[in-house]
Parts: C-alpha cells; structure tokens; sequence
C-alpha cells in the first residue's frame, strides 16, 4: 500500500511539475521564481505603505521577468485578442514593440484575461470572472481565487499588492523588508542595472538586460509599472516605477493606482502562481492518504 501512495503522489507532482514549475504554460514560455517564508510579517516601517504591506500565508510563484510583447503576441494569436466591455480598456496595441521589451499598453482587464488564459485555456475562466466566452469575455464581473484552485489546481493570477510588495522589498533570508528591491538601502544610479528616469534609456529596456534583484526578479524597479490585483478605491494599485519615473517610486512608500481600462506606453504588469508547485504536491499527498485511510 505504501508503493501505491508513493505512484500516486509521484504522479501528482509531475502534474504539478507540468503545470506550475516548466517554463512553458500552454505554449508560452515563462521563468518563475519561487517566494518562501509564508506568514512572514507585515512591514511596518515608516517607510511602508500602506503599513503592514508584505503580509502573504503561502508559498506562491513570481514571473522573473514582466510580461514581454512575444509572450503576449503567443496568446493572442491561440486565445485571440483581449475584448470585452468597457470597450476603451482593449482599444490599445503595444507602443514599444520589441519583441522582448515588456508588453504595454495593457488596461488590468487585458492582463486578467491574459492569467485567465494561463490557467483554463479560455480567457473568460479562471480567477477573473467575466460574463461571456473566450470570443466575447463581455463584463467583468469579479475575482475568485478559491474556485480556480479548486477546478484548475493551481492558478495564474495578477499578483496582489502583498504578493507584489513581498516579492519585491522582504528579505529572502526572512530578516525584514529593504528599501529597494536590490536588498539594499540605497540603489545605483539609473542605467546600472535598473531602468528608471534620469538614464540613457527613453524606453523599457530588454527584460533580464539589467541587474537581478534579492528574490531572484528583474525590474521590480523601474521599467514599466506593474498592475496589482488589488482593488483601492475604484482603481487597481500599480508598483514599480518606470522608465519616465523617478527613484522616488521605486520605494515601498510609493504606491499608486489607475483605473483599470487605462492603458499607458509605460504599463505592463507580471504574472504569478498559486500555489507554488511543492505546496500543491503536498496537498495532493494529503488527499491520497486520506483516501487509502478510508
């Protein structure tokens, strides 16, 4: 019996191993790291915002890089074209549009539907709920994590302001939160390593050109700004900076939003996973031996 277990569980974890930890997510290639440390806490510095930020119960998965226009150009041309109502937030292409700078121009809408795609195949199905079909998604109607794990198994998700904020500011080795995503107090000046207003860039550079940060991303500073799942007012958050930004809002204390039909030449976003891989394989070890015990 304990062989049977040990298949079973062997099998689940390639599952998982094919969905979450390969580079490749239905046919488009994407590098994820992995955030330890779950129920780390909150960051409560004067230079956190909002305070208490950081705060994440799991083990879940970042894209190492954002978003580029050829993973974006992959799903459209198998999933079709973003589309739906408000029909403002898919009337925009790419306005930098090399093949490995990130996407743009892209409204929250689109970058859901684009997670949406990763996780089910269909860009109406998955943690963001629209109203109609991969042809037509039609209206947003709102967010369900807890439904997706349980129909998919793991889900591709925009990261929430505390996944985005962990991923970026805490420690790996769990000791507390830095000022900038380099793990350090201070950061270089713009072009080394990072692509933020005041360099020789007047444009996103090529994702991986610069330097590579404490959790194992780049361009958490700078770049493009990056779309947060979560909902402040009747906007989405955005971190991260840009090419036209100053140092300023590469820090914690800098936090903004947009309305989420919005698209801006300087608006990308990443994606991110939950649950991380092993956390999923041992869940499904679980449930195998709670079924050979019944």
């Amino acid at each position: 019996m304990k062989r049977t277990i040990l298949v079973t569980a062997i099998a689940c974890l390639m599952a998982v191993v094919n969905l979450a930890s390969a580079t490749t997510v239905r046919g488009i290639d994407i590098d994820f790291v992995t955030i330890g440390n779950p129920g780390n806490p909150g960051d409560t510095r004067a230079e956190a915002n909002p305070s208490g930020c950081g705060v994440v119960g799991y083990e879940y998965q970042i894209g190492r890089y954002e978003v580029t226009n050829a993973q974006w150009n992959a799903f459209t041309l198998v999933a079709g074209a973003p589309t739906g109502n408000p029909s403002n937030a898919y009337a925009e292409s790419a306005y930098w549009t090399g093949t490995d700078v990130p996407t743009n121009e892209v409204s929250w809408y689109e970058a859901a539907q684009f997670c949406n795609y990763l996780t089910s195949g269909d860009k109406s199905q998955g943690v963001y709920l629209f109203s109609g079909n991969n042809t037509d998604p039609g209206d947003f109607l709102g967010i369900d994590r807890d439904s997706a794990f349980s129909a998919y198994g793991i889900a591709y998700v925009i990261p929430t302001e505390d996944e985005w904020y962990k991923a970026a500011y805490y420690k790996p080795d769990g000791s507390g939160y830095s000022t900038y995503a380099n793990g350090e107090e201070s950061i270089p000046a713009a072009d080394n390593g990072w692509n933020y207003y005041g360099g020789a860039y007047g444009s996103p550079w090529n994702v991986g050109t610069g330097t590579m940060e404490q959790n194992g991303t780049f361009d958490m500073m700078g770049n493009v700004w990056e779309w947060n799942e979560t909902l402040i007012g009747s906007d989405r958050g955005i971190r991260g900076g840009s090419k036209v930004i100053s140092i300023n809002a590469l820090r914690p204390s800098f936090r903004t939003y947009v309305y989420p039909s919005h698209e801006y030449n300087d608006l990308g976003f990443r994606v991110a996973s939950v649950p991380e891989p092993t956390t999923l394989f041992l869940l499904c070890l679980g449930a195998v031996m709670l079924r050979r015990k019944r």
